[in-house]
C-alpha cells in the first residue's frame, strides 16, 4: 500500500510516541543538545535547470531529517523518498546532511522548503525557491524604414515573459539613450517589457546601429540591433581640373563639380551668379569647359545639386589674371603658378650674376693694374736717385756735383744700374 506523504507524517509521530513510551521513567523528558541547530540556504534557479536543496545539521545526536515541499508534503525521510516525484533525487545523506536536487524546475515548484530535524521541539529551517525565467529574444521596431536628416525618429524594443521582469537599455553607436519603459504583468509571475527612445538624426548617423540591451538575471547578452538609414541632401564641392595654377587670358579652364547624397543626385546645374554663362561655355554633366579665357569672363560660378530632401552649392569665383609677358619654355606639361613666376623671375636672376661677375673682372684688372704701375714708378724712381747722387762724392763744391750728376763729366767707363 503507498504512504502518502501525510501518512508517513504520521507514521513517523506514532513511532516517535511509542518509542518514547517505552523509555524508562524519566527518560521522556525534553533532552537539549547545545549547539545542535539547522540551516538551509535559499536557492535561484533558471526555469528547466536543477535545483539542489541542503539540511544541514550541526552537531547531531542521531536525530531524524526530513525535507518537506511547500504544500509540508514529506520529500524525503531520511533516505526514503515518500512523494512520488522522480525530479527529486537523493545526492547526499548522512547524520548531518540530507542534500536533494530537483530537476526541471518549473514555475510551479517556486515555494518555501521547509528542512525540519526531529528533536524536543522539532527544530526547522526553510530554504525558498525562486525560479528565474528569461525573455524571448526581443524585437525592436522603427515608426519609419527611412528618416531624413534633422527628422525625428522613434524605435521600440520588447522583452517578453520574463521573470522578473527585465531592464532595457539603448545604445546609439557608443551614446547611451534614455528611452521610456513600461511592464506589464502577462501571465501568473510573468512580465512583458516594453521601452521606447526618440532622437533627431544626422546624416553622419546612416548606418549607424542603434542596440537594445536586456539586462535579466537569468541571460547574459541578450540584444537587437537596428541599422539607422538616413537621407541627406547633397554635399558640393568644385574641383579644378585645368589649369593648375593662375588663370591668364588666353588660357582654357575646365571645372569638375562632385555631389554626393542620399539619394544620389538626380540633377546638377551650372550657373553664373548674377550674370549669363559664357555663350561658348560647354557643359556636360557635372563639367564646365571655358575656352580661350580673358577678363569679361570674371565671376562667380556656381554648382547646385539636388535630390529628394533638398538641394546645395558651391561657388568658384573666376579672376583672370595678365598673359605672362615672357615666353616660357616649352614644356610637354602645364606649369603651375609656382613654376610660371620662377620662369618670369629667372632671367633677372641671371643677368644680376652676369653683371656682378663683369664687375669683379674689373675691379681685379683695375687692382692688377695699380699694382704693376706702382712697381713700375718704384724702380724708375731708385734709377733717378741713383744717376742724381753719382759723382757727388768727387766734387769740391755743390755746383760741381750738378754738373757732375746731370752728365757733365768725361767718365767713358762708368757703369750702369738697370733694374728689372
Amino acid at each position: 500500500m503507498a504512504i502518502t506523504g501525510s501518512g508517513s507524517l504520521a507514521i513517523s509521530f506514532c513511532v516517535f510516541v511509542i518509542s518514547a513510551a517505552f523509555l524508562p521513567k524519566g527518560a521522556a523528558e525534553t533532552v537539549t543538545v547545545e549547539g545542535q541547530n539547522l540551516a538551509a540556504d535559499n536557492v535561484s534557479v533558471i526555469e528547466g535547470e536543477t535545483a539542489t536543496i541542503s539540511c544541514r545539521v550541526k552537531n547531531n545526536d542521531d536525530s531524524v531529517i526530513q525535507l518537506l515541499n511547500p504544500n509540508r508534503q514529506t520529500i524525503y525521510f531520511k533516505d526514503v523518498r515518500p512523494l512520488k516525484d522522480s525530479r527529486f533525487q537523493l545526492v547526499n545523506f548522512s547524520d548531518n546532511e540530507l542534500r536533494v536536487s530537483l530537476s526541471n524546475v518549473s514555475l510551479s515548484d517556486e515555494g518555501r522548503y521547509v528542512c525540519q530535524l526531529y528533536t524536543d521541539p522539532p527544530q526547522e529551517a526553510y530554504a525558498d525557491i525562486t525560479v528565474l525565467v528569461p525573455p524571448g529574444s526581443p524585437i525592436i521596431v522603427s515608426r519609419e524604414d527611412v528618416v531624413s536628416e534633422g527628422n525625428e525618429t522613434e524605435l521600440t524594443c520588447t522583452a517578453m515573459g520574463s521573470k522578473p521582469a527585465a531592464s532595457i537599455r539603448w545604445m546609439k553607436g557608443e551614446e547611451e539613450l534614455t528611452g521610456e519603459t513600461t511592464v506589464e504583468e502577462i501571465d501568473e509571475r510573468l512580465f512583458a517589457v516594453t521601452s521606447q527612445v526618440r532622437f533627431s538624426v544626422t546624416k553622419e548617423d546612416d548606418g549607424v546601429s542603434v542596440d537594445c540591451i536586456i539586462d535579466h538575471p537569468a541571460v547574459k547578452d541578450l540584444l537587437a540591433q537596428r541599422h539607422l538609414e538616413v537621407q541627406y541632401k547633397p554635399e558640393v564641392k568644385i574641383v579644378v581640373t585645368y589649369p593648375e595654377g593662375l588663370t591668364r587670358e588666353g588660357d582654357n579652364l575646365d571645372l569638375t563639380c562632385i555631389a554626393e547624397g542620399k539619394p544620389h543626385p538626380h540633377q546638377i546645374n551650372w550657373m553664373r551668379v548674377e550674370e549669363d554663362v559664357p555663350p561658348h561655355a560647354v557643359v556636360t554633366g557635372a563639367d564646365l569647359y571655358i575656352e580661350n579665357l580673358n577678363k569679361s569672363y570674371n565671376g562667380t560660378y556656381r554648382c547646385v545639386a539636388s535630390n529628394t530632401v533638398g538641394e546645395a552649392y558651391d561657388d568658384y569665383i573666376l579672376y583672370v589674371y595678365d598673359a605672362p609677358t615672357t615666353i616660357p619654355t616649352p614644356t610637354t606639361n602645364p606649369v603651375n603658378t609656382q613654376d610660371s613666376r620662377a620662369g618670369e623671375g629667372a632671367p633677372q636672376k641671371i643677368d644680376h650674376a652676369v653683371i656682378g661677375g663683369v664687375v669683379a673682372v674689373v675691379m681685379f684688372a683695375i687692382l692688377c693694374a695699380l699694382i704693376v704701375l706702382g712697381r713700375y714708378f718704384a724702380r724708375h724712381k731708385g734709377t733717378y736717385f741713383t744717376h742724381e747722387a753719382k759723382g757727388a762724392d768727387d766734387a769740391a763744391d755743390a755746383d760741381t756735383a750738378i754738373i757732375n750728376a746731370e752728365g757733365g763729366h768725361n767718365n767713358t767707363d762708368e757703369k750702369k744700374e738697370y733694374y728689372i
